[in-house]
């Protein structure tokens, strides 16, 4: 106790931030802010090079450097020398190795808008998004040219667990060419819909109540009725192919928009898939808590 209390804690501290460099409060702001972005540009690194065969090059480069400073350490002199070595020409092969992850990184920098370098997930949700949308733009294209009928709905925020129950079960990465294959007729899971949840398919072949609407035309038939027939219980988003006339449709809040094409498809699913979630999170942020 008598030692704790010859100690000078301001003497302390002073001498310990001037030893490490921080002269005033501005300094340590500065500190904070550098180790910042040095941790978040590493963490985008390991991010990007999870996701590519870099990661394994850079495991084996950390392997290397460990076995180099406990070489070192043990006094393992010829081992150390060699690794030593290895290191210095690892970091001038370092640039030839990962072209091409470089080369994306920088495109993927150069495309994003400022806001997404500090909000990493907000982007890539963006970009899955994206990525969807062309591929059901790009699969009624097809389905609206070779007059096959398709019934895709999206899932937004109200959940359909009972429809998805209804058919079979996928969960499977949404491309054109599996949505085609699902409507080609006299398939297995043609008959029915398909529910993307969470940017997948999650089931094929699934039955949906039919709108109740009574002045909807007699032209369209059970398909356009299932599509609204959704969209009136929940905010899922429809698509719909017609098999007779080949001409795409969109239904929303039990609303139907038809004679779409391939752009006017890709507005209205950008719309509300893409810039109305921005919107709704941006509201959500600004809104004030009632007392």
């Amino acid at each position: 106790m008598e030692f704790l209390k010859r100690i000078n804690i301001e003497e302390l501290i002073r001498n310990s931030t001037a030893y490490i460099g921080f002269d005033s409060p501005l300094s340590i702001v500065r500190a904070l802010i550098d180790i910042g972005i040095v941790s978040y540009v590493i963490y985008k690194i390991i991010v990007v090079a999870k996701e590519t065969r870099a990661w394994q090059l850079i495991k084996g480069i950390i392997i290397v450097l460990i076995a180099a400073f406990l070489s070192q350490l043990l006094g393992l002199r010829t081992i150390a020398y060699i690794l030593s070595n290895t290191v210095s020409i690892i970091a001038f092969a370092l640039v030839v190795i990962f072209q091409p992850e470089l080369r994306r990184g920088l495109e993927q920098i150069g495309r994003s808008r400022f806001r997404d370098l500090f909000n990493p997930e907000e982007e890539s949700s963006r970009l899955v998004k994206t990525a969807v949308i062309e591929e059901i733009v790009k699969a009624a294209a097809q389905l609206s040219k070779s007059f096959m009928g398709a019934l895709i709905v999206i899932e937004k925020d109200t959940k359909v667990g009972e429809i998805i129950n209804t058919g079979t079960q996928l969960d499977s990465v949404v491309s054109a060419e599996l949505l085609i294959n699902i409507f080609t007729p006299n398939t297995p899971l043609h008959d029915g819909a398909v529910i993307i949840r969470d940017n997948k398919i999650k089931a094929a072949s699934c039955f949906l109540p039919l709108t109740d609407n009574p002045n909807l035309s007699k032209e369209l038939g059970t398909r356009h009725r299932a599509a609204l027939g959704i969209t009136e219980v929940s905010d899922c988003i429809s698509v719909i192919v017609s098999e007779e006339s080949g001409k795409i449709s969109f239904a929303l809040s039990g609303g139907l928009t038809r004679n779409l094409n391939s752009d006017t498809l890709r507005k209205a699913l950008n719309k509300n898939m893409i810039n109305e979630a921005e919107q709704t999170k941006k509201l959500t942020l600004w809104k004030v808590k009632p007392r």
